[in-house]
């Protein structure tokens, strides 16, 4: 890649910003991939990929991010990682600056920045960050072999999740606001079954207490309104995600009533030239295959809008 013009720049190199990067570079873009932390997003911590197509041999998160990610490189995709501080468009070019003072230019742009956990904002998560709290199993869980511990949420990331940590332990507590599961069915009867899992429905995290690390956590029954104190060596929380749309705001990108960005069929924006795939997108299934197919998806129709707008 010479100078700092290039065809195609997109932001995040989860599985969409991966994928788009390989569309993009098969359909002859000069493709740069600007990254804030390490190649995979979210699905770099899955345990088990088991539900991607094909992946009969069931690869990590991890493995399965590393593949990707040598795939967009071997196809000619140039990587930096480092944080965008702005995105602008001046005429029809795009201007995207990053936190070292560098300006990089791109006749289309594709945001795939992702989305990150959702935080209980209840007294001593903050404090307990790191001591006990954690919002990643694969992470943390082997600091709590045969310990006690509280996994929250009732999505699929919570069932994936609780189900990895009852090979570590048989004292998993799944608590859950709700009086049923919102995650995949199969997933569900999985964790419900599993010997190693109890199950509190109805149930919500008010507090956590400790002195240097986790010890307990005030919780209480949404029905009843009692409250009780449980010990426990670790909560971890899966309560939704939050997407990463700080950038939103440079360009007027039409956004959800939740925070997510408005797209097309197409991955298009209400900016032209400018697309959207991943979980940052207002409807987006949240699954690495979905992420994946975005990509693509984002990748094509924008180099149908470069040779359209810049041949």
């Amino acid at each position: 890649m010479s100078g700092n013009n290039v065809d195609l720049i997109i932001i995040g190199a989860g599985p969409a910003g991966l994928t788009a990067a390989m569309y993009g570079t098969r359909a002859n873009l000069k493709v740069l991939v600007i990254e804030q932390l390490a190649a995979g997003g979210q699905a770099a911590v899955i345990d088990v990929l088991e539900n991607y197509p094909g992946n009969i041999q069931n690869k990590s998160g991890y493995e399965f991010a590393a593949d990707l990610h040598q795939q967009a490189e071997s196809f000619g995709a140039s990587f930096l990682y480092t944080t965008v501080s702005s995105l602008k468009k001046e005429g029809k070019v795009f201007s995207v600056s990053l936190q070292d003072g560098s300006t990089f230019t791109a006749a289309a742009v594709i945001i795939a920045t992702g989305a990150k956990p959702r935080l209980l904002d209840i007294p001593g998560e903050k404090e307990f960050s790191g001591k006990g709290v954690s919002y990643c199993a694969t992470c943390d869980g082997n600091f709590f072999k045969g310990k006690k511990i509280f996994v929250v949420g009732g999505g699929d990331a919570a069932c994936d999740e609780a189900r990895y940590l009852s090979r570590l332990t048989d004292k998993v507590i799944l608590i859950h606001r709700r009086d049923s599961f919102r995650a995949q069915k199969a997933l569900v009867q999985r964790t419900i079954n599993n010997p190693n899992i109890e199950v509190r429905y109805n149930t919500v995290i008010n507090e956590i207490k400790g002195g240097n690390k986790v010890k307990a956590a005030v919780l209480a029954n949404t029905k009843t309104g009692e409250s009780y104190e449980d010990e426990t060596d670790a909560v971890f929380i899966f309560a939704g995600t939050v997407p990463q749309t700080s950038l939103a705001g440079d360009l007027n990108i039409q956004l959800d009533e939740n925070g997510y960005i408005i797209t097309n069929q197409k991955m298009a924006t209400n900016v032209e030239g400018l697309f959207a795939a991943g979980d940052v997108r207002s409807g987006a299934f949240r699954q690495v295959v979905t992420a994946a197919a975005d990509g693509a998806a984002a990748a094509h129709h924008a180099a149908g809008y470069i040779d359209e707008n810049f041949s």
